[in-house]
């Protein structure tokens, strides 16, 4: 065995980081009250590192990028044949059936991030543009935010966690360990992820202007009637 560098930092910073503050948006909701002032922070944050993602996705490095395990339906069917017939895969990175659940996690956070800045609890706090759109619609969207978005977020979460149990029951792969040391130990040659200092701070360029961007959207007034 042989270990393969296959998720660079910036990637394993993005998703502990992501984890704790879906964790801290869940928490904040329960409480309510003053709590979901924080509430819309941790979203605005995960807002911001959904978007450095999609970013990372497309110029990051060799494993973290979408091309790397964007599949196909056959790809991902013969992936799960494969499986079910104990042959060992070959594949660094997120197999076909661990693609699903990436693409499917970050357009739920995208559209649960977006839905939230339209939000608002009936009570004191309201999403920083719903002052662009009527009470009806941000009520609308707040229900979409909650009973939609939220509910398959639960759904999703708990899926993934499903997964990394079975793997480590029935497969013997601890799923966990690479996101934290960033290796992935092998029985092939591989070529593997540049973690160099260089891509780290590209990656911390790349977080910046999505920060900066996030920070503009929330901060934006509306145009006075002239």
């Amino acid at each position: 065995m042989k270990k393969v560098r296959v998720w660079d930092l910036p990637i394993r910073l993005f998703h502990w980081t992501l984890v704790a503050l879906v964790a801290m948006a869940v928490i904040t909701q329960e409480i309510g009250g003053n709590a979901m002032e924080w509430h819309f922070r941790a979203g605005y944050a995960v807002l911001t590192l959904v978007a450095f993602r999609v970013l990372w996705g497309l110029v990051g490095t060799r494993y973290a990028r979408f091309s790397s395990f964007a599949y196909g339906p056959y790809a991902i069917l013969a992936y799960v044949r494969n499986s079910r017939q104990g042959r060992k895969d070959g594949l660094l990175g997120h197999n076909p059936l661990g693609s699903l659940s990436v693409f499917a996690l970050l357009a739920n956070l995208l559209a649960q991030a977006i839905s939230g800045l339209y939000s608002n609890d009936d009570i004191a706090n309201d999403g920083p543009l719903v002052k662009f759109i009527g009470k009806e619609l941000s009520d609308q969207i707040t229900w979409f935010h909650k009973e939609v978005s939220g509910t398959l977020l639960y759904v999703l979460v708990g899926l993934h966690a499903a997964a990394i149990v079975f793997y480590a029951i029935r497969k013997k792969q601890n799923l966990v360990r690479p996101m934290v040391t960033g290796d992935q130990p092998v029985e092939f040659d591989a070529p593997a992820a540049n973690d160099s200092w260089a891509m780290r701070l590209f990656a911390l360029a790349i977080l910046a202007m999505c920060a900066a961007g996030v920070y503009y959207v929330v901060t934006l007034s509306p145009r006075p009637l002239v």
